[in-house]
């Protein structure tokens, strides 16, 4: 089983998250401090007053126009430039905001949204039959702010799994900032598994694809320079960490 820039546990990517966006430039100390003092990571569900004002002043005014999901490649031009159709920034548990999804072009979202909100698009595929009165989005605040049919964490899911004898690898896009590398590893460290190979930096033709570390009953492993969909940003990256794990074989050291 692989997994990839997924949610782990509430509490622990949370603390992850505000991490990464401090120690990525993203936010302000003043502000890295405020959300550390006013959030309860604890409890998504009792979200203070002060944590939300610290957490939409980062959003808001700190992080500027970026792709969230890959703060270094360049964001959608179309969205910036039309702002109505910017959705407002809201929190996702306390911490893991929704933000614009995207592949290589920025824009892929917006064409998306586009195409599947075409009265023949959605007649094609048998869609909107009752005829809902708001548009399509590729992320839904309705879901968002209701969905409650899920877990907090998943490690007590990871440590049944890795009971069962189940090949377990995790991967980090590390240039994600909405479920970034930080989240993932601070979540994973509190499984408190005994290291098998330490910490190494695996490669990709002659450059460092990421680095890796295996444990007894899983292996994580970044990814370079990739984003939330790995394999959007980093194809070839993807392709040899995939291929060492079908292959059940370390990645590669040179």
């Amino acid at each position: 089983m692989q997994v990839g820039n997924a949610v782990t546990d509430s509490y622990y990517d949370s603390i992850g998250t505000v991490t990464f966006w401090w120690s990525h430039s993203m936010i302000s100390d003043r502000t890295y401090r405020s959300i550390l003092d006013n959030c309860n990571f604890k409890d998504e569900n009792r979200s203070s007053e002060k944590c939300d004002e610290a957490v939409n002043y980062a959003m808001n005014h700190e992080f500027g126009d970026i792709d969230q999901y890959s703060i270094y490649t360049p964001s959608c031009i179309q969205l910036q430039n039309n702002k109505s159709n910017l959705r407002p920034l809201r929190l996702f548990k306390n911490t893991l905001l929704r933000g614009r999804i995207s592949g290589y072009d920025p824009c892929t979202e917006n064409y998306a949204e586009k195409y599947y909100n075409r009265p023949d698009v959605q007649k094609a595929m048998h869609a909107n039959v009752t005829g809902i009165p708001y548009k399509w989005t590729a992320c839904s605040d309705v879901l968002i702010k209701n969905w409650r049919d899920s877990e907090s964490s998943v490690l007590p899911i990871y440590k049944e799994l890795i009971a069962a004898g189940l090949r377990i690898w995790v991967f980090s896009g590390d240039t994600d900032s909405v479920v970034p590398v930080t989240a993932t590893r601070f979540s994973l460290s509190h499984l408190n598994l005994t290291v098998k190979t330490r910490w190494y930096p695996w490669y990709s033709g002659n450059q460092v694809g990421g680095w890796t570390e295996a444990y007894n009953g899983l292996t994580f492993a970044t990814v370079r320079g990739a984003g939330h969909e790995v394999p959007l940003f980093q194809p070839r990256r993807a392709f040899i960490l995939f291929r060492s794990f079908v292959a059940g074989k370390e990645l590669p050291k040179s």
